[in-house]
Parts: structure tokens; sequence; C-alpha cells
């Protein structure tokens, strides 16, 4: 397997954003790529079900910033609901939980890291707007790509 985050920061290194490399892979894909999505969360995950059980993803990547205490906003049955409306991944500065069934689930999925402690229903979420963690801004219908590599943004899509 080759990585397409690599050889698109080789072929493209002035078109690019990097997260940075602190998150992990915890999702049954090694790859995926997207038009950006996001959505903000503080401690509560309810609006992130909805959009990943109602809506369809149609190969779109989710990125979730989790604002507050430790919790996890993402484990199987979200992964399922990802899988079933046709979503490639979901990214998340934050927490997940059940890894040994989100590893076995067609999507990608990479965190901070896990934490068994479920979210909290304690305030609304914020939709498509600009986010920033790991030293880049997400912004609605750019691009991601990910990989065990890393995560890298374009403006545009690029397909290698």
């Amino acid at each position: 397997m080759q990585s397409y985050t690599a050889n698109i920061c080789d072929k493209y290194p002035n078109n690019v954003k990097v997260l940075e490399p602190k998150y992990n892979s915890y999702g049954g894909v090694a790859m995926c790529h997207g038009q950006i999505t996001t959505i903000e969360l503080y401690e509560d995950n309810g609006d992130l079900v909805k959009l990943l059980r109602d809506e369809k993803g149609d190969g779109k990547i989710c990125v979730v910033n989790v604002v507050g205490d430790y919790c996890a906003v993402v484990g199987e049955t979200l992964m399922g609901y990802a899988y079933s409306n046709n979503w490639s991944g979901i990214i998340i500065n934050g927490y997940v939980r059940d890894t040994h069934q989100t590893s076995q689930i067609p999507v990608g999925l990479f965190a901070l890291g896990t934490y068994p402690y479920k979210s909290q229903k304690k305030a609304q979420s914020k939709r498509d707007i600009a986010i920033k963690f790991g030293n880049v801004e997400f912004i609605p219908n750019e691009y991601l790509y990910a990989d065990k590599d890393g995560i890298v943004i374009t403006k545009e899509n690029i397909i290698l």
C-alpha cells in the first residue's frame, strides 16, 4: 500500500496544510479522503449522531472539534451510521471508544486517543464553520486526505 499523503506533500508542497502528527487511526480502512464537513461540539455528540445517522455523507469527511472535558464522541454506533450513510471518514480533535469494533468498520477514523466515558448532553453544536486545531484551519468544502503517514488538507480535489 502506498501513502497518498506523502505523495501529495511531495507533489504539491506549497498547496497543502498538514495536521500535527498526534492523531491515531481507529477505523477499518487505512486511507480515506473527501470533501470536508465540520462540526464543533461541547462535550455533547447529539448533533454529530444526527449528522452521521440522518445525512448522506456521499464520500465526505466529517471533521469534529470537541471542546470541554474528556469524553468519547464516537464509538461503534456512530461508525455504523457513518458506514451506512457513505461517509469516507471522521477526524476528531477528541476521543473515541469501542475501538475493537470501530477498527472493523470500513470508515476512516482518526482521533487523539481513546477514552471510555461517553459524551454528556450539555450544549448545542456549530455546523459548517471554519474550525482550527492541530495548527490547521479546516474549512468546509476543502479536501482532506488521511492515512497512516498523516492528514493533509487542500483547497482543491487532488487525486494522484
